[in-house]
């Protein structure tokens, strides 16, 4: 089978049998759709049963020669690799190329965080007289009180919140589901915004059940969470890079600097893998240096 039905094939797997969200399908074809490029340079005709790791080593060399960052090279492979285990599942090709290819050593980077002072500037930089600043309060405490993800707080419903047991019913990448604490003050707000605001909001049929909506009644997007976080840190004079998700990250990092257990926090945050939560074990460096003053002999 040629490449486009091949890649058609794949793209109803992802949607259907591993339940992707529509970005992280595209995402995916795109890169699967980079490889493809980059052969029909030298190989014009060649199908995905030709392919060699040899294919796969000089694509990624390639990518390197064009400065592609690391991070990137190992998005690009690992989808690879999703793309031919189908193909090998499916009984298209007998041998998986990227079996034998080594993903590109990234580094991890610690993300920026927030301070607890800084989230409160945040919140009373918002103008409460007004509707959408009622939900603007009940956005951001959400997502600071749950570590939801961006495209996880879109789609909150109604019915996904226990109120009284203090949870949220998550439905995470993969259509996981999860449940997650949400703290009183995050609580107050959402309740604050339904009864006060989002009653009297002309809701479309789609949407009645959705917490957060815009004007003309519609779930709100990701782009327009990000403005509203971009102008609120304007507006206090916060200068380092802030978005949604960094309030996901101060979620997680405050609850590490606080005690909390790892694995308690893997599973707020929806991680399959308790390494990518690892990484909010970094301690406050005014910690580390009061450390060092009292119990290094030479400090």
């Amino acid at each position: 089978m040629a490449w486009e039905g091949l890649r058609r094939r794949f793209e109803i797997h992802l949607r259907l049998e591993r339940a992707l969200s529509l970005q992280t399908v595209a995402a995916y074809l795109q890169d699967v759709n980079k490889l493809w490029t980059f052969l029909q340079r030298d190989h014009a005709h060649i199908q995905p049963s030709d392919i060699t790791t040899q294919h796969l080593r000089a694509l990624l060399a390639y990518l390197h020669a064009a400065d592609t960052s690391a991070t990137s090279q190992a998005r690009i492979l690992s989808a690879l690799r999703s793309f031919f285990k189908f193909l090998v599942l499916e009984g298209y090709m007998t041998e998986d190329p990227t079996a034998l290819v080594a993903s590109p050593k990234t580094s991890r980077k610690l993300p920026t965080t927030l301070e607890v002072h800084e989230i409160e500037a945040l919140f009373m930089a918002i103008d409460h007289t007004k509707p959408m600043g009622m939900r603007n309060r009940a956005i951001l405490e959400t997502l600071y009180s749950a570590g939801l993800r961006v495209s996880e707080l879109i789609e909150l419903k109604q019915s996904h919140l226990y109120a009284e047991e203090g949870f949220l019913r998550i439905l995470g990448k993969g259509n996981k589901e999860r449940l997650v604490p949400i703290g009183t003050a995050a609580l107050k707000y959402i309740h604050l915004y339904i009864k006060e605001v989002r009653c009297h909001l002309p809701y479309q049929k789609d949407f009645a059940d959705h917490i957060f909506l815009n004007r003309r009644g519609k779930r709100l997007t990701r782009h327009m969470i990000f403005l509203i976080v971009k102008e609120l840190t304007q507006k206090v004079g916060i200068s380092k890079p802030i978005g949604p998700h960094t309030f996901r990250h101060a979620f997680a990092t405050h609850l590490i600097e606080g005690g909390a257990d790892l694995r308690a926090v893997q599973e707020m945050l929806g991680h399959q893998s308790i390494t990518t939560t690892e990484i909010y074990t970094h301690l406050d460096q005014h910690y580390l240096k009061q450390v060092i003053q009292d119990f290094h002999p030479r400090s």
